[in-house]
């Protein structure tokens, strides 16, 4: 592994922080801490620490010895000096004689010590820190050292490796117990430059933040090495299908099956993330892979990202599909019912309350493709999918040198169950629509973004359909929440199709679909011409209908029902003088919107409707409302808010209709009017 320390930006470093009152030490050790945090190798989303004893002084000017250490839920990649937390050192020590401090009393000696009362909670492994005695301490969950120490019988191999340089520390559950015995291990030969943790992963320390950063890429460079010059030849590849379905094939269905059903048809749906690589594809074609994963995580801490390991399925047979869907829900199942059977036997063995968390699998592994991340979110599945990356460099590692024997199930539960975690847990609300895939056409314009922010704002990841791609981009990015923007011209059935291909590549899947795009053309309708009225007429009716058959196709794979949600407009009720090129085609779209509504209800697809009148957008440009008023005789303001309520209807008003209706559960073949009021416009 290559040493990425460099004098002059650590001096940099130094002299930046040093303009905000930063110390020395406190620069250096963020310095480091980046190095090792930017590695995956070595740390991954939130796992490992780092910390540094130093001085720090407090409201009252008081001067205290203390230790700052990573807090929880800093990235090491990317930390700051605050996202090291100062607790006085004083402390710490003290409860080194303690017999037993339990978790729960641990966070809060540890709270009750910071310099600052506001900052993130100390590191689970703050007390091992702090009863090691050198400045600066490291710790990884390096992927080469795993290979080592996921061993039946590890010991012997690490000293074959490492010899007396690095001292060896038994797996026990992070917290007081482990920095007691880590502790005693150091104090038996204080000659070691670092700790193995079995099972776990390393420590290394030094008097200085550089000679403890060496020391880490100096032994995880050992373990590589190692790894490197004595593996053995991996195992016999499986047989694959002549021809493979592709990702976009069997990512909804995937997706579907790893839903959480709540009963009713109510479900907790999963973003899924693709990865693939030819390391990632040629080691999941093992035909051991089922066996691999049944086997768990690579390194404890991973069980709150993937549980207790990932789900292999067959590979999938192009000429077979039919027949996959059944497949991967066995699957599924059968997972579901090992991570029930393996909560249920360890709850029992205490009088802990607990809340057993979803039994659905993570992690996907599937031979000849790739794999899938699973999460609530995109970051959450993305997370998932680096997470097994890292644990296929692991076990790979692992099975080169001897047989990857990962920490047993039973000693992982503690972990994963972990009472803080579960406290965590308990205190997160997912938002309405968290995991959920809407799909919006027209969506740069003024009522398409409108409802794209509005549906990411309430947990959706929006895919934002225009004509104009760099417009789409840019709603994208204005809704936030991981959204994307793709250009398509929705009356191209090819570039429709793309849209929704392009859906399922990034989060698996579609959920809701925003049937938005529209354009208006005027005109006596028995003196329009026939190419106008068809224009229309592929615009404001056949798009609409291709975008519902393609989300229905997807809404069908994943078995979860959906929504389909059309912008029909009030010229599907109410016509106006010389619109009827784009009413007729409208009231069209609002009887589509009811025939789906009657022929996908039975599968759980909702189909609603949004009847809006006057709003300011792309189609009723300040053009178009001079002319309209000019058509009926009244200013722009009056024609704007001519309405029961004298208000004029905005692009947000029409959002929040779209957003009642997906959430609201048991309504289909509604219309919702939004337009302030117009009785000749109410359905009868």
């Amino acid at each position: 592994m290559q040493n990425l320390w460099n004098d002059a930006d650590a001096e940099k470093m130094v002299a930046d922080y040093a303009k905000k009152g930063v110390a020395r030490d406190l620069a250096l050790r963020v310095y480091t801490t980046r190095l090792l945090g930017g590695e995956p190798r070595l740390v991954l989303h939130g796992g490992g620490n780092t910390s540094c004893k130093t001085k720090a002084t407090d409201l009252v000017g008081d001067e205290w010895d203390v230790l700052c250490v990573k807090g929880s839920g800093w990235d090491m990649a990317v930390i700051e000096p605050q996202g090291l937390p100062a607790v006085k050192m004083g402390a710490l020590l003290k409860a080194r004689s303690l017999d037993q401090l339990a978790d729960e009393d641990m966070v809060a000696l540890l709270r009750s010590n910071l310099i600052d009362p506001a900052a993130p909670n100390p590191s689970v492994e703050t007390l091992l820190h702090a009863f090691l005695p050198h400045k600066f301490v490291d710790h990884t969950h390096s992927t080469a050292i795993l290979a080592i120490v996921d061993q039946e019988d590890s010991k012997p191999l690490i000293e074959t490796v490492f010899g007396d340089r690095l001292g060896y520390v038994p797996y026990i559950k992070p917290g007081f117990d482990l920095a007691k015995v880590a502790a005693e291990v150091f104090d038996a030969d204080p000659n070691v430059e670092g700790l193995i943790l079995d099972k776990h992963g390393i420590f290394t320390f030094g008097d200085d933040a550089r000679q403890a950063y060496d020391r880490m890429i100096h032994y995880v460079t050992m373990a590589e090495d190692y790894v490197a010059s004595n593996g053995k030849p991996q195992a016999v590849k499986a047989a694959l299908p002549a021809k493979l379905a592709r990702p976009s094939d069997i990512a909804p269905m995937l997706r579907g099956a790893v839903a959480v059903a709540r009963g009713e048809g109510r479900f907790d749906r999963m973003i899924s993330d693709f990865r693939t690589s030819d390391a990632i594809v040629d080691f999941i074609n093992s035909a051991k892979i089922a066996d691999y994963a049944g086997r768990g995580v690579s390194t404890p801490d991973l069980s709150i990202r993937i549980k207790t390991g990932p789900m292999a399925v067959p590979a999938p047979d192009a000429g077979k599909l039919g027949d996959y869907k059944g497949l991967v829900r066995s699957h599924v199942e059968a997972f579901v019912k090992d991570y029930t059977a393996y909560f249920e036997a360890n709850d029992t063995l205490d009088d802990v309350k607990r809340t057993m968390l979803d039994p659905m699998p993570r992690l996907t592994l599937v031979p000849g493709l790739g794999m899938f991340g699973h999460g609530r979110t995109l970051k959450d599945a993305k997370i998932a999918s680096d997470v097994g990356e890292m644990w296929i460099e692991a076990v790979r590692g692992a099975e080169a040198v001897g047989n990857f024997h990962p920490l047993s199930k039973a000693d992982l539960f503690p972990l994963e169950y972990w009472s803080l975690e579960q406290a965590k847990l308990a205190s997160n609300k997912p938002k309405p629509l968290t995991g959920q895939v809407v799909l919006i056409t027209g969506g740069a314009g003024a009522i398409g973004a409108a409802t794209a922010k509005l549906f990411a704002a309430n947990g959706a990841h929006a895919v934002i359909v225009d004509l104009d791609p760099a417009k789409a981009v840019d709603a994208a990015k204005a809704a936030g929440n991981n959204s994307i923007g793709v250009g398509a011209d929705i009356t191209n059935p090819a570039e429709m199709r793309a849209a929704f291909d392009k859906a399922v590549a990034v989060y698996g899947g579609v959920d809701i679909l925003v049937s938005n795009a529209g354009a208006a053309w005027e005109g006596r309708i028995g003196e329009l011409d026939d190419a106008t009225l068809r224009k229309s007429f592929e615009l404001n009716f056949f798009a609409h209908q291709s975008a519902a058959q393609n989300a229905v196709r997807i809404m069908l794979e994943q078995g979860t029902g959906g929504v389909l949600l059309f912008n029909t407009s009030k010229q599907a009720i109410n016509p106006g003088p010389k619109f009827g090129a784009y009413g007729i085609p409208k009231a069209a779209t609002l009887f589509l919107s009811r025939q789906y509504a009657l022929d996908y209800g039975a599968y759980g697809i909702r189909s609603n409707a949004v009847n809006a009148d006057r709003i300011r957008s792309g189609l009723l440009t300040d053009t178009m409302i001079a002319s309209r008023s000019g058509a009926r005789g009244v200013s722009e303001k009056e024609y704007m808010s001519g309405n029961l309520l004298g208000q004029e209807v905005t692009a947000d008003d029409v959002a929040q209709a779209f957003l009642h209706q997906a959430l609201a559960e048991r309504t289909t073949a509604d219309v919702t009017t939004v337009d302030g009021g117009n009785i000749a416009a109410a359905l009868r």
